[in-house]
């Protein structure tokens, strides 16, 4: 069988990834349209060897599409996907709209794919799934088999997290910061980031909350307790550093049982989208440059941490337009048609 597919948002870094996904992957498609604004009716993007023309988003019918793969952003998701679901297509989300809605499953399919089959069950349902935050989606895929086996109480996490996180504006800035560097004279005027971003780090990802947090550090917490369990204690902060694309984390676990660093290493071999690589050697571990364009989610650095009971140190790294975005969302949707899951909401 094969399904008409929708990817709103098509002219963005994450809406050009996933359709070189659908088509990388052979998602069973029957015709694929790609949608955004009004601005860019016309634009050209490609789908494998062809080149589709963007159509307008506010004129689509979405009753003759099954899955529409939306990241347009939160502002275009809370309009748009309510409407979208209750014309019958099924909307993945990969915004941050529906991520709390405790009506809406958020789903990484390694971890907590069977959360799927009751929501897709329902006889009513908003027809929306979302998507985690990239950062949040790579570490529970490296979590999830070592949870199921020694049972995590604390998660203390510090990201490195790549430009291209914040848009195409963002990746023209390094970019453009990085050349004036080698300018005698040029000014670096920083424009999409708070502070200078080449050959910096910058500790702030979306906005500051009261407690001091950003609301990036927040997504990781609440995310992980949705996706992997409620009982979990996740602290996080949050880096921007001046990487293009890939996403990397240092991971401390505190465990209830012991795990050694062998066992965990074996663990995750076996683990689905995991992939370890770890030498212990000069050069023997996964950086951002090495994950950019590879679909697993890379596991080095694991080894235990002395200082407390049952806990270890893990480094996490994988393309972030890929498993923390596109990737995640068509895995959904190949989850849905192998289950047999899709059905028409009454």
């Amino acid at each position: 069988m094969s399904y008409n597919v929708a990817v709103v948002g098509a002219t963005g870094n994450v809406g050009r990834e996933m359709l070189d996904i659908i088509a990388e992957r052979g998602f069973p498609v029957k015709e694929v349209h790609a949608l955004a604004s009004r601005r860019s009716i016309g634009t050209e993007v490609t789908f494998g060897d062809k080149t589709l023309k963007c159509k307008d988003l506010e004129t689509f019918d979405f009753s003759t599409v099954d899955f529409v793969f939306m990241s347009a952003g939160g502002a275009v998701s809370k309009e748009w996907s309510p409407k979208i679901g209750a014309a019958g297509a099924l909307v993945i989300d990969n915004s941050s709209a529906w991520r709390y809605d405790a009506e809406v499953p958020l789903v990484v399919p390694e971890v907590n794919a069977r959360v799927l089959d009751d929501y897709m069950a329902l006889k009513k349902r908003k027809n929306i799934i979302a998507n985690p935050n990239c950062s949040t989606a790579q570490m529970v895929v490296a979590l999830k088999p070592l949870h199921d086996h020694a049972t995590i109480k604390r998660v203390v996490v510090s990201t490195y997290q790549s430009v291209s996180g914040a848009g195409k504006d963002a990746m023209d800035e390094l970019w453009a910061q990085t050349k004036g560097k080698y300018v005698p004279g040029q000014e670096v005027v920083a424009k999409k980031f708070t502070k200078e971003i080449a050959f910096n780090c910058i500790p702030h990802i979306d906005v500051f909350m009261e407690d001091g947090y950003t609301k990036e550090e927040w997504k990781m917490v609440a995310e992980t307790k949705k996706i992997l369990d409620p009982k979990i204690k996740v602290t996080a902060t949050c880096v921007r550093v001046p990487v293009f694309v890939g996403h990397s984390e240092s991971v401390n676990v505190e465990f209830e049982k012991p795990i050694t660093a062998d066992e965990a290493m074996e663990i995750l071999r076996k683990a689905p989208g995991c992939l370890v690589y770890d030498r212990r050697e000069p050069g023997g571990y996964i950086t951002p440059m090495e994950a950019a364009g590879e679909d697993p989610t890379y596991i080095s650095r694991i080894r235990e941490d002395g200082t407390i009971e049952n806990g270890l140190n893990l480094w996490v790294v994988a393309d972030n337009l890929r498993k923390g975005a596109a990737l995640n969302a068509i895995q959904i949707g190949e989850t849905i048609i192998n289950r047999k899951l899709l059905k028409k909401a009454a």
